[in-house]
């Protein structure tokens, strides 16, 4: 008889949830955030397991890959495509997950992309490079603002991000302090996402995918790695 398994990931613990093809729930705990933990719990029905749905927004590659690795059909649910049931009354971590199940065994649950593990490193690295250049800009938006605010004129953003020349114009010694202490986190900034830049080049295999959308207006090495 094929059951299903949906495991509802948060992170500290976890709720595992078991359903027969009749909605029958034959297994349902909370459980904590340990791999032995879970696979022991799921041993005695691996044999009848269509899958194991694991719904989680971010801490999830320990758990997809032991259950990967121990020899499970592991699929990664797509959270925001999920629709709860208008009729429900409950909306606890026992009864998600029991949704979650129940979605499988209809053949509707949607999925996402489990990225492969070799290359999650380099993407989470694109994605801090992306962090740090939000980082950047909101530093250089505050120069910016500070030295209109004081002088009517707006520095345009390249400028901010190669000079400190504007500074010697600021003549109150608070204000100039202020953009000072912007300038300097920009150019840490710039150096932390360089670094990055550089490791990511040395390591990104190029694919053929990768050399057609540099043929793309707009998109240049490091988007490239990135999409």
């Amino acid at each position: 008889m094929e059951l299903y398994c949906a495991i509802d990931l948060h992170s500290n613990n976890n709720v595992a949830v078991i359903i027969d093809q009749e909605d029958k729930i034959l297994f349902q705990r909370r459980l904590p955030n340990d791999l032995d933990t879970v696979l022991c719990a799921l041993e005695p029905y691996k044999g009848n397991l269509f899958g194991v749905a694991v719904e989680s927004t971010f801490s999830w590659y320990w758990l997809v890959d032991g259950l990967s690795d121990a020899g499970y059909r592991a699929l990664l649910v797509n959270t925001a495509k999920v629709k709860q049931y208008s009729g429900l009354k409950h909306t606890d971590d026992e009864d998600d997950a029991l949704w979650l199940a129940h979605l499988m065994r209809l053949g509707i649950l949607p999925t996402g992309y489990i990225y492969p593990r070799e290359q999650r490193a380099i993407r989470d690295l694109l994605r801090k490079r992306a962090q740090l250049v939000r980082h950047r800009t909101t530093h250089v938006l505050s120069i910016q603002n500070q030295y209109c605010r004081n002088t009517g004129v707006k520095l345009k953003a390249d400028f901010i991000k190669r000079s400190d020349e504007y500074l010697v114009e600021v003549e109150d010694e608070n204000i100039r302090l202020a953009m000072e202490s912007n300038h300097r986190v920009i150019r840490a900034l710039d150096e932390q996402i360089k670094q990055i830049e550089r490791r990511v080049k040395e390591q990104v295999k190029l694919s053929p995918e990768y050399e057609l959308l540099l043929t793309v207006d707009g998109i240049g090495d490091i988007l490239g790695f990135t999409l």
